[in-house]
């Protein structure tokens, strides 16, 4: 788990009106403005006419939406965002870090946690694994890939 503080105008763009995060699964938000608006990610199957073959929205399914609650003169009060890198993308993940040790259906999540408190906007990095393991191998390429993709993505940022 690692703690970066970001710029919050420049991972605002990114995360709302750039395709960056798309490709990962959104699993809730939580949006304070007027209201307190609460979003879960899982996908309710029986609504589609075709089941969809993943459990959760992708970011870019919600994005949008997210935006519509967020824009306005004033920003909001607080935010909670929690996205996942995508359950199809584990095992990628996991061969170009060349992490022998797991396997994909260990991964319950590789999760991004971006929290707002109004003036401070952080990313909290974190694993769930479905067992238990001593082994932080893939907690640590995770946290460094993540600082890897904000600088990649232009998106300042700082450790803490």
């Amino acid at each position: 788990m690692t703690v970066i503080t970001l710029n919050a105008k420049i991972c605002m763009s990114h995360l709302l009106l750039k395709d960056t995060f798309d490709r990962f699964s959104f699993l809730e938000g939580e949006i304070t403005t007027f209201n307190k608006f609460t979003i879960d990610g899982f996908l309710h199957k029986n609504f589609f006419d075709e089941e969809p073959e993943y459990t959760y929205s992708y970011w870019r399914q919600v994005r949008e939406f997210c935006l519509s609650i967020i824009k306005g003169k004033r920003t909001p009060l607080n935010f909670k965002i929690i996205l996942s890198l995508a359950p199809e993308n584990f095992e990628d993940f996991l061969k170009k870090h060349q992490i022998t040790t797991f396997h994909s259906e260990e991964i319950s999540g590789l999760y991004l946690n971006f929290h707002y408190d109004g003036a401070v906007l952080q990313c909290i990095t974190g694993i769930s694994m479905k067992t238990f393991y001593m082994d932080k191998t893939l907690e640590k390429e995770w946290d460094s890939y993540a600082e890897e993709f904000f600088k990649r993505s232009g998106i300042e940022q700082e450790l803490l």
